[in-house]
């Protein structure tokens, strides 16, 4: 099962912390995969501050994968 990965750097936790890299290293040019515990935070995370951007979420750890 060898997928052609979609991002070029993943980040697990959502916090203030996780968001605000996570937002840096996708304003200096590389996509980034988002994940959280909580998928919730995923999702509103993709809907407000991560909106326009090449930022991408997963729904589950295996997709993060």
């Amino acid at each position: 099962m060898s997928a052609e990965p979609v991002a070029d750097f993943g980040l697990i936790g959502l916090a203030v912390m996780g968001q605000n890299l996570i937002l840096n290293i996708n304003d200096h040019g590389f996509t980034v995969c988002a994940f959280n515990r909580t998928v919730s935070k995923v999702n509103d995370f993709l809907q407000n501050e991560a909106k326009g951007t090449n930022i991408v979420g997963a729904q589950s750890v295996e997709e993060f994968v």
